[in-house]
C-alpha cells in the first residue's frame, strides 16, 4: 500500500473519531438541559453512525484525503467548510425520508461547527506532527543518476508525507558538494556508516543506476544491523506514490517482487459481478442513453456512436463503443492524433461536457457485457499508438496482462494523455495497478471515478 494511500486512511480514521466525539458533545450538552443520561438518549448509536458516514462522505468529495495540498491552511479551512455545508444539505435530505434519524435542531446547530472545528484541529496536528523530527523520517540516497532525482522530487513534492532528504552520496569525491534536485551530494559511498550516525539517519534509498561490483554490501548491512531500514528505489518509490518507476527498472525487481497475482477465484467473481452490474447499469442508465443519443443527433451530423479499435487483454483487439464527441471529419486530414484539451477544436458543444461528466464512456457497458472489458483496468489504446509507445517505453505491452477498463488507477491519478512523457507516466500508474489488483482496490477506484464526474476534477 502506498504512503499516500496509507495517509487517506489515517486521516479518515482521525476524522471518524473526530465527527462522533462532536455527536457525542452535541447530544450530551441536550440531555444534559433534560437531567439526562447519554445513554438515555433515543437512538443514539444508529443517528451517530449516520451523521459520521454523511460527514465522512461529505469530507471524500470535498477532496479532503488528497495528501499534498491539504497542509495549506486557507485551502483545508474552505474544503472542510464546504464539506459541512454539504453535509447539512444531506443531514436535510436524510431527516426527510427517514424521520427517527433526526437529532434535533439544536443538537444539528451544535454538532456542524464542533465537527469544523475538531476536523481542522486534527488536521493541522497531523501535519504539525509529521514535521516533528522525533515522527519524520530522514532519508540518503545513495547515487546521483536519473532515479535518484526521480526519488528526490517525489519526496520534495509530497513533503506531508513525513520524510526529510538528508542529501546524495556519490561514487565519486569530485561530486561531493553538488547541488542536484534540492540537497546536495553530502559524501562518498565510502563514508556510509559515518554519514548515516551522523545525520541520524533512519532510511536508506539504494538508487544506483549501475550496481555491478558498486554496491555497498558491506556498509548497507552494517548500517541495517544498527537499525536502519533499505530499501531499493522501485520499492520506495512505489510505496510513496502509488505507482511503479519504470525508466532504469531492472526486470528482476518484476520477477522478485510480490504482487502482480491474478488468482483464478478473483478473476471469476470480477467476471461474474462485473457482468451482472453491466446488465442493471444498463437498464438503470437506459433512459439517459436515449436522451443523450438523442441530443448528439441534434447537437452536430454524424452518428450517435464512435467505434474505434483498441488493443485489450493478450493485444487482442476489439471495437470499443462510445458516444461520439468529436465531429464526424475530425481525423479525416490528421490521422490518427492524441486527445487534446477542453479546446480541442474537433469537439462538438456536447462533446467537451460528455468528455467532462465522462458520460461519453456509458455505451462502453456493452463491451465489458461482451467480455471486453472490465470497469476498472488500464485504458484501452489505439493500435497505432501502441506500436509507436511499445519502442520508447519499457514494459509498455505488460499493461496488456489484464483487460482494459471504463475506469482505471491511471485516470484518476493523471487523466488523459497527449504525449509520450504522459503515456509513460501513465503506465507506471497502471503496473502499480496489475501489482495490487484486487476487488476492494477496484471498488476504491470506482469511488473516485465518481468523485470526479461529480465535481470534474481530471477529466479532459
Amino acid at each position: 500500500m502506498s504512503s499516500r494511500r496509507n495517509t487517506g486512511l489515517l486521516l479518515g480514521a482521525a476524522d471518524s473519531a473526530a465527527i462522533l466525539a462532536a455527536f457525542l458533545v452535541a447530544v450530551e450538552a441536550r440531555v444534559l438541559d433534560r437531567h439526562e443520561s447519554l445513554l438515555d438518549y433515543d437512538l443514539l448509536v444508529p443517528k451517530a453512525l449516520v451523521h459520521v458516514a454523511i460527514v465522512q462522505v461529505c469530507l471524500y468529495y470535498a477532496d479532503l484525503y488528497d495528501a499534498g495540498s491539504l497542509s495549506r491552511r486557507i485551502e483545508l479551512l474552505l474544503r472542510t467548510g464546504q464539506a459541512c455545508l454539504f453535509a447539512i444539505v444531506a443531514f436535510s435530505l436524510v431527516y426527510f425520508a427517514v424521520p427517527p434519524l433526526n437529532p434535533g435542531r439544536r443538537i444539528v446547530l451544535i454538532f456542524t461547527p464542533v465537527t469544523y472545528v475538531l476536523v481542522v484541529a486534527g488536521r493541522a496536528l497531523y501535519f504539525w506532527a509529521w514535521k516533528r523530527d522525533a515522527l519524520c523520517e530522514t532519508v540518503l540516497i545513495l547515487g546521483t543518476g536519473q532515479s535518484a532525482q526521480r526519488v528526490a522530487r517525489e519526496i520534495l513534492s509530497n513533503g506531508d508525507l513525513g520524510y526529510r532528504i538528508a542529501g546524495f552520496l556519490s561514487e565519486h569525491a569530485v561530486e561531493v558538494g553538488r547541488r542536484l534536485v534540492n540537497p546536495s551530494v553530502i559524501g562518498t559511498i565510502d563514508q556510509l556508516p559515518e554519514l548515516v550516525e551522523d545525520r541520524n539517519i533512519t532510511l536508506i534509498v539504494v538508487a544506483q543506476e549501475d550496481r555491478r561490483g558498486r554496491m555497498p554490501i558491506g556498509q548497507l548491512l552494517q548500517c541495517r544491523m544498527a537499525g536502519v531500514r533499505v530499501e531499493e528505489a522501485p520499492s520506495f518509490y512505489e510505496r510513496l506514490t502509488g505507482k511503479i518507476m519504470v525508466a532504469n527498472l531492472r526486470p528482476s525487481w518484476l520477477v522478485f517482487s510480490r504482487g502482480f497475482n491474478k488468482p483464478r477465484l478473483l478473476r471469476n467473481v470480477k467476471r461474474v459481478g462485473e457482468s451482472c452490474l453491466a446488465s442493471v447499469g444498463v437498464v438503470l442508465t437506459a433512459p439517459l442513453l436515449v436522451l443523450i443519443s438523442a441530443l448528439v443527433k441534434l447537437d452536430s451530423p454524424g452518428p450517435v456512436f464512435y467505434r474505434q479499435e483498441r488493443i485489450g487483454e493478450k493485444g487482442r483487439r476489439f471495437q470499443l463503443i462510445k458516444f461520439r464527441t468529436m465531429r464526424a471529419d475530425a481525423e479525416a486530414a490528421t490521422g490518427p492524433v492524441w486527445a487534446s484539451s477542453d479546446g480541442d477544436p474537433r469537439l462538438t458543444r456536447l462533446g467537451r461536457f460528455l468528455r467532462k461528466a465522462r458520460l461519453d464512456e456509458l455505451p462502453q457497458l456493452w463491451n465489458v457485457l461482451r467480455g471486453e472489458m472490465s470497469f476498472v483496468g488500464p485504458r484501452p489504446e489505439r493500435p497505432h499508438f501502441v506500436e509507436k509507445l511499445r519502442t520508447v517505453i519499457p514494459y509498455y505491452d505488460e499493461r496488456h496482462s489484464v483487460k482494459p477498463g471504463i475506469t482505471g488507477w491511471a485516470q484518476i491519478r493523471y487523466g488523459y494523455g497527449s504525449t509520450i512523457e504522459d503515456a509513460e507516466e501513465k503506465l507506471q500508474f497502471d503496473l502499480y495497478y496489475i501489482k495490487h489488483m484486487s476487488l476492494a482496490f477496484d471498488l476504491g477506484i470506482v469511488l473516485d471515478t465518481l468523485k470526479v464526474m461529480v465535481i470534474g476534477r481530471g477529466a479532459r
